[in-house]
């Protein structure tokens, strides 16, 4: 008998140091948008409008905390000394670029946060969480250890959660989370095909890889989670992204596919070798068969589709198809406008497409599926998690006031130094951890 499960979205609330530094070598929206001014208040709110969204339809949705930024614990590390006041004013003098990085918001972007397997797939029957190490930034490196303290907090019931620390932070052990990870499934609760994307194989100097941006995630990291997660051959797949779509700026292969039940919506130029990827794919998927939607280069140009971001869209199962949920600049961009026209009148998987407002989060880089970690959950798992983050609408109110009450609406790189903007982090992250029930997940509450 099929056991019940839903698929939970966790969506990163925006942090209160919403900025575009611009840090992200390889994300072309990220380099684009450098040293404007931001607005962390309008970010945030954009992102839990999307969330109520989502909830008000019936997806179980959750809220995931932001980091504390600026981090000074980082600074010390780095040599600064003093007070916080001290030491952020000795960064801002003469390190601006490392004081950037720490203050960065980009914990936001949860796809990024783990790699989570459900319990139908694990030799244990437990639902198995990595944090990603993100070391190929160092502005992300420093993020995997409130992020398994969050998700400790969350899902903390041993009989039912399994938690990993971060790979070693290496390149050879290069992980992006599942921002290079998606789940195909006959249905949710029934034994998957994890799809483990990898940009290059790091101990094989001869194997193909980019040569203008980095391959963020590497196969060896990828293989390592799987064997961490107890997953068997029958249960994933590893492929190799196309080198050449990298380079032009798709530095996750969420930028290029997304996958859901037993849809992958995808690229041509996604894979190194697509026909075997489909193969390998469908000689595991089992209660259905895959639905493969290939958008050609001629039907959508390799760099609208990253101007768009129209695979940085969630995929959403509903009763009549897939809902694809998708970023207001899809219908900006006349090539993919035309295409997901063409997509609805193709009586395909794809049933639905619904647009939503996250251009704060766009012109930094990430679309509505960087802002989500999925975790697929059966009832008993969901019974068992902390309901306290799980978004209803008092708790969506609760949290609008709050970030009303504390999030500048603008915010320049210049500020970055302000310690009254310290202060006011801490104010507002510890009044936050009460909001959701968390304790301490901070270095400044411990």
């Amino acid at each position: 008998m099929t056991r019940h499960a839903v698929e939970a979205n966790f969506d990163g609330l925006v942090g209160p140091t919403h900025n575009y530094a611009g840090l992200s070598w390889g994300n072309v929206a990220s380099k684009s948008n450098v040293n404007a001014v931001s607005n962390p208040r309008e970010a945030a709110l954009q992102g839990l409008a999307k969330m109520k969204r989502l909830a008000d339809r019936g997806y179980v949705q959750g809220v995931l905390p932001p980091h504390e930024r600026p981090h000074v614990p980082s600074l010390k590390a780095l040599g600064f000394r003093g007070t916080d006041a001290q030491i952020l004013e000795q960064a801002a003098e003469s390190s601006p670029a490392i004081l950037a990085a720490v203050s960065s918001a980009s914990s936001m972007w949860t796809a990024n946060a783990a790699t989570v397997s459900p319990s139908a797939d694990t030799s244990d029957h437990r639902v198995h969480f990595t944090p990603a190490n993100l070391n190929a930034k160092f502005h992300r490196s420093i993020e995997h250890t409130v992020t398994g303290r969050s998700l400790k907090s969350i899902f903390a019931d041993e009989g039912y959660f399994a938690h990993h620390p971060a790979l070693p932070s290496v390149s050879h052990f290069g992980d992006e989370g599942a921002a290079n990870h998606t789940r195909l499934c006959g249905h949710y609760g029934e034994p998957g095909v994890e799809l483990f994307v990898y940009g290059q194989a790091a101990f094989d100097e001869q194997a193909p890889a980019p040569v203008k941006y980095p391959a963020r995630q590497t196969l060896e990291a990828s293989q390592a989670i799987a064997r961490l997660h107890g997953l068997k051959d029958v249960n994933r797949v590893f492929a190799q992204q196309n080198p050449a779509a990298i380079d032009a700026g798709v530095f996750h292969n969420d930028v290029i596919a997304v996958g859901n039940g037993n849809t992958l919506f995808y690229h041509e130029m996604a894979f190194l070798n697509e026909e075997k990827v489909l193969t390998d794919i469908r000689a595991r998927l089992t209660g259905a068969e895959l639905e493969a939607v290939r958008v050609s280069s001629a039907e959508v140009p390799l760099e609208d589709a990253v101007a768009s971001y129209l695979f940085n869209s969630q995929l959403l199962n509903t009763p009549d198809g897939m809902l694809l949920a998708v970023p207001g600049e899809c219908r900006e961009v006349a090539s993919v406008s035309r295409y997901l026209d063409k997509l609805l009148a193709a009586n395909g998987p794809v049933t639905a497409v619904e647009v939503f407002d996250v251009k704060q989060s766009m012109r930094n880089g990430g679309g509505p599926a960087c802002l989500r970690l999925r975790v697929v959950l059966s009832d008993d798992e969901l019974q068992a998690m902390h309901r306290g983050v799980i978004l209803t609408g008092e708790l969506y109110e609760r949290l609008t006031l709050w970030v009303e009450t504390h999030y500048r609406d603008e915010l320049a790189r210049e500020d970055l130094a302000d310690p009254m903007l310290l202060d006011e982090v801490r104010k507002a992250l510890d009044e936050l951890t009460g909001i959701l029930g968390l304790g301490s997940i901070y270095d400044f509450q411990l």
